[in-house]
């Protein structure tokens, strides 16, 4: 459980779909019980993550610069780079970036700025795998020099870049997963999240011996899913984001639990 006295720390990146709008429930949800450690299989942005302020994590994502950055950051990244709200040097840095090999701070540098500088922080690569996300044109950013405060709580965080399903996980583990909602215009890596690894995810999330938590969009078929395979299930609306086709409407978000009634 989160520390009263403590001051959560804000998400040090952008993150489409980030939870932060979650976390004041999922807050609530996890008051009843014991863990010892939160794994997030998919940990994004690490909103729900600094949110609940474990004091261990082991923290996975499919994106390796999203995983480089996280692992610098806990090594003690300083950026040494000049960081500047500018269109000619935005993509001087995106095309070295693009040339940057991983794993290594300067790749990580990079990517902090991007994130903070290009269109809505969008982490978005092309066919050639090269990062081509466009200037965002803001009239003021925030830029990050120091993130001694992260790497300290890193410390025993764990950051794995694989699937979800190579995790080792125990009866003492909490696990929140977050997977890439079911649409089919949304993507997860270049390979996508098909149907088939949602149902992947659902069946080895119902093998857990530990409690867990899922959210995900409440399509019917997402619903039928988790219910199916024993889970309790609740929906609620999550705030108003940008689809395809350019509506910000609400949309119905599902919670699903087991093992929820350890203590």
């Amino acid at each position: 459980m989160p520390d009263p006295a403590i001051a959560p720390l804000k998400p040090p990146l952008k993150w489409a779909g980030g939870k932060r709008w979650l976390a004041p429930k999922l807050q609530e949800l996890v008051q009843g019980i014991t863990y010892d450690r939160l794994v997030e299989p998919f940990c994004g942005g690490l909103a729900v993550t600094l949110s609940l302020q474990p004091k261990r994590a082991l923290l996975n994502d499919i994106n390796p610069h999203l995983i480089n950055f996280y692992q610098q950051v806990k090594a003690g990244l300083e950026i040494t780079i000049p960081l500047e709200n500018d269109s000619d040097l935005y993509y001087q840095y995106r095309q070295a970036f693009n040339q940057t090999e991983l794993p290594s701070a300067l790749s990580a540098q990079y990517f902090y700025y991007l994130n903070r500088t290009g269109f809505n922080g969008l982490c978005r690569f092309n066919s050639k795998g090269e990062f081509n996300v466009p200037f965002g044109r803001y009239k003021t950013i925030h830029y990050r020099y120091d993130f001694s405060d992260y790497s300290q709580l890193f410390q025993d965080y764990q950051f794995y870049l694989g699937d979800f399903d190579q995790l080792v996980v125990g009866k003492q583990d909490l696990i929140y997963a977050d997977p890439p909602y079911d649409v089919e215009f949304r993507q997860y890596a270049k390979e996508g999240f098909t149907w088939d690894d949602q149902v992947r995810l659902a069946q080895w999330l119902a093998s857990a011996t530990g409690p867990v938590i899922t959210s995900n969009q409440a399509t019917p078929r997402v619903l039928e899913l988790y219910q199916a395979l024993g889970f309790q299930v609740m929906t609620c609306l999550a705030p108003r984001r940008i689809a395809c086709n350019g509506d910000r409407s609400p949309a119905l978000e599902m919670i699903a639990m087991k093992g929820m009634s350890q203590a």
